[in-house]
Parts: structure tokens; C-alpha cells; sequence
């Protein structure tokens, strides 16, 4: 995806936040120069409105992926939301949709995560080392089809991949994963990965209140 009209992306704004439904495909932020990303189009998206262009990113998605994220408007507010996050006061909620079928309809996966730079990649390890980092999240059997089970998945970390490396450790592949599911089939990866952030709650940095949000994912998932 190079181009999106970042007006549909916005979920709700005010002077302190915005939050936007992150298509699949598009970068959150990218160091490839003249590659277009939420980031940038957003600080354009202010600066037609004669806002300040100030946009800090609080959390991230995969490329590949979809869902709810949250931006800050001003300092005071990024760092509010930031030590949120890092106080796990953020609840993300996700849709996958696997390929294959589990007898355990519900469950709790805690795994060694170490990441490679080179590749880009993360995978399990079976004892912790130097440069691994515990993994945990939960998830529910929603509904299964004759080829997979949608899932509901609570993160309760935030590791490079985690969701897809773990569910496909778990013997539980996200369908149009290339990179982490070795059924993935040409066709399976045009239709993208079927994984959506698609619910996010946190506190407001300014007004404390509770904010909610929960989208639809678009693409390859058994929703009715």
C-alpha cells in the first residue's frame, strides 16, 4: 500500500490525542527515505488543518497489520500515555485468525522470545538467555471454520512479533503470514496477515477518563 487518504484512518481527535485505525500494509514509521508512513501523513493531515505538526508515536503495529493505535499531540500528553504503556495500564486486544484447530479453547502462552536484527525476525527459545525477553498472552477460541479458529488475543507484553511468533510456536499459524507460517501460500499472503488490533482502551493524559475503541477488521477473517 504507498498512498492512503489519512482523514478515513481517524477514529477520534482532540487537542491532545489522535487515534487512527492503521490500514494493513502501511508503515507506522519508517526510516526508508521518501516512504510514506502514519507518522509523516498525520504531521501533514495538522499541518492542512494549521495545527502544530507535532505527532509522537506511542506504540507500534507490525507493517503488515491492522487496528486501533493512539498518537500524542503534544509532549505533556506523549509522556503521559508513554508511562502508561510501560505501566501495562494499556489493554490490546487483537483478532487472529489461525490456521488449524486447538482442543484448548482458551489458554495462556509464556515463552523466551530473542530477536535476530539481521533478519528481522523473532523466535522461542527454550531457556532464557542473554538476549531473550519473556513473552506472555492469552487468547479464546471465538469461532472455527472448516481451515482455521478466529481468535481473541490479549497481549500481556509487548515483544518484536509476539503474537505471530507465539501462536505459530503454538502450532497455531496466522493465515497470510509469510514469515512466520511455513503453510502460507502465495495466495494467503496477497489477501495480507489476518491479525487486527481491534480493540484499545487507556486513560486520556488529560482528562483521566476511560477511552475505548474497537474497529472491524478488513480482509481475510470469519467475521459474521
Amino acid at each position: 500500500m504507498n498512498t492512503i487518504n489519512i482523514e478515513d484512518t481517524v477514529l477520534y481527535e482532540d487537542k491532545y490525542i489522535l487515534v487512527c485505525q492503521k490500514p494493513a500494509g502501511f508503515p507506522v514509521q519508517s526510516k526508508r527515505l521518501g516512504t510514506l508512513d502514519m507518522e509523516c501523513a498525520l504531521r501533514n493531515y495538522l499541518a492542512k488543518k494549521g495545527q502544530e505538526p507535532y505527532v509522537a508515536v506511542i506504540h507500534r503495529l507490525d507493517q503488515p497489520v491492522q487496528g486501533v493505535l493512539v498518537f500524542a499531540k503534544d509532549k505533556e500528553s506523549a509522556a503521559k500515555l508513554s508511562k502508561q504503556m510501560q505501566q501495562g495500564k494499556f489493554e490490546k486486544t487483537y483478532l487472529a485468525y489461525t490456521q488449524g484447530h486447538t482442543d484448548k479453547k482458551q489458554e495462556t502462552l509464556i515463552y523466551e522470545l530473542e530477536k535476530d536484527g539481521r533478519t528481522n525476525t523473532s523466535k522461542v527459545v527454550a531457556k532464557k538467555t542473554a538476549n531473550s525477553k519473556r513473552a506472555e498472552l492469552s487468547y479464546k477460541v471465538l469461532k472455527e471454520t472448516e481451515e482455521g479458529s478466529l481468535l481473541e488475543v490479549s497481549l500481556k507484553t509487548g515483544r518484536h512479533h509476539q503474537i505471530r511468533v507465539q501462536l505459530a510456536h503454538a502450532g497455531l499459524p496466522i493465515f497470510g503470514d509469510a514469515k512466520y507460517n511455513a503453510k502460507c501460500t502465495k495466495e494467503d499472503a496477497n489477501h495480507g496477515v489476518s491479525l487486527c488490533a481491534y480493540k484499545l482502551s487507556f486513560l486520556h493524559p488529560a482528562k483521566g477518563k476511560k477511552m475505548e475503541f474497537q474497529v472491524m477488521p478488513v480482509g481475510n477473517f470469519p467475521i459474521v
